[in-house]
């Protein structure tokens, strides 16, 4: 077995190469796309951070009445939401969910448009196929190294390692719910003499619209998951008094952070189940 392990197959450095290569010939690429994921997270931190909290509540309880109809989420939301003020992780919630958020509008601009066209170009799924399972089943520790290399420390390197490791939920279930619609209702589009365009629009989308809000609460809850490891790069929020507990073996303070990341996880989860809903 010597001579297997002696012509090793270079894939570290390999990997190493092109990342010396994109750094050297790609700065000005990340550098813009730092600026605008920058850009994205401050907007949405501006919004969570400079009104009261009392208001950012009411804002998440109304949204929850626009989109559920239901008093008891609504009433679910506003009692999570001021248990988590109560127990002083306001600032932190605000941003995590700035970063589940950014990741969010991200993961779904690229999930959504490319699911569209996996689902019309079969070919072009299977082509696909691999590089998604890489990206879900690569452990999420192996983003963080060319994250801090390209983008160094802070928001913007969670958010690219959260952006990397959940976009493949929303191209996956946008793909599912298009490529599913049945050829009745599609061939009954184009009899009636409905374009491309339209057959997308008004019969595809709607098929497809529990699918994609499937990928949307999926795209939420892998964000959430990231919060802890994203800390570990410089991220703000929720996983930095998680990694500061599990340094110093605090019980306490692990016990209170991990069960506010649960109650986020979960009001948004009420939220946003429109899909199952409809």
């Amino acid at each position: 077995m010597d001579w297997l392990t002696e012509n090793k197959i270079p894939v570290g450095s390999a990997a190493e190469a092109v990342f010396d290569w994109l750094q050297d010939h790609g700065e000005w690429f990340f550098d813009g796309l730092a600026n605008l994921m920058e850009g994205l997270i401050d907007a949405i931190l501006f919004v969570l951070q400079a009104p009261h909290p009392l208001l950012v509540v009411l804002a998440f309880v109304g949204l929850s009445w626009l989109l559920q109809r239901n008093w008891k989420i609504c009433l679910f939301v506003a009692v999570g939401f001021l248990f988590i003020i109560n127990q002083g992780y306001w600032e932190e919630t605000t941003e995590s969910l700035t970063l589940v958020l950014s990741a969010c509008v991200v993961c779904m601009a690229i999930g959504v448009p490319i699911g569209i066209a996996a689902a019309h170009r079969p070919k072009l799924y299977a082509g696909m196929r691999p590089v998604l399972d890489l990206m879900q089943t690569l452990p999420t520790f192996v983003y963080l190294i060319p994250a801090i290399v390209f983008f160094g420390i802070g928001m913007v390197p969670g958010l690219i390692a959260t952006v990397v490791f959940v976009v493949p939920a929303p191209i996956r279930l946008t793909y599912l719910g298009v490529s599913t619609t049945p050829k009745a209702l599609l061939e009954a589009a184009r009899a009636f003499g409905a374009t491309p365009s339209q057959v997308l629009t008004k019969v595809e989308l709607p098929f497809a619209f529990p699918q994609i809000m499937a990928g949307l609460n999926q795209t939420i809850m892998l964000s959430l998951s990231m919060v802890v490891i994203a800390a570990l790069v410089g991220a703000d929020g929720l996983g930095v008094p998680v990694v500061r507990a599990l340094n110093q073996v605090n019980t306490a303070l692990g016990f209170e952070s991990g069960f506010v990341i649960v109650v986020v996880a979960v009001m948004l989860d009420r939220i946003l189940n429109v899909g199952a809903k409809k």
